[in-house]
């Protein structure tokens, strides 16, 4: 079992305030937020939607890496993208949805394996499974 810890201090209201949020485990560093920023421009902040996306992205790819070398057809490479789109949800706001898209260079592996195994690593990637509920939509192809 492997712990992971971030903290957020927040001072002042939604509208007016704003927090910074450390990554605590790693150390590597520390980001403001604010709820203006996380709900129209980033002007340099950082949002929870944006941490999840680097979660998802990260998590993703190496769940790809892992059934993609588990075939006996490692990865060259593996490139992530993750959107998770945030606004006015039913009373309030939430996320609305995250795209991944992933582009993997694969030698030797046909195009509908790599489909399905993308499909299967989307699936089973420990944040996916975090995140049920939420729809998480898929677009992935050999490079």
């Amino acid at each position: 079992m492997t712990d992971r810890k971030a903290t957020t201090v927040w001072t002042g209201d939604l509208a007016r305030g704003k927090g910074e949020v450390s990554l605590d485990t790693s150390g590597a560093g520390a980001f403001t937020v604010s709820f203006p920023s996380r709900a129209q421009e980033a002007n340099g902040q950082t949002s929870p939607e944006e941490l999840i996306a680097a979660a998802h992205s990260s998590c993703y790819s190496m769940q790809l890496s892992g059934l993609l070398g588990a075939n006996g057809t490692p990865p060259e490479r593996i490139e992530t993208n993750a959107v998770v789109t945030f606004g006015k949800k039913g009373e309030g706001f939430g996320i609305l949805g995250i795209v991944l898209t992933a582009r993997a260079s694969v030698p030797g592996l046909a195009a509908e394996k790599f489909a399905e195994l993308a499909e299967t690593a989307k699936q089973i990637c420990p944040v996916s499974a975090a995140l049920t509920g939420t729809e998480i939509t898929l677009d992935a192809a050999l490079a």
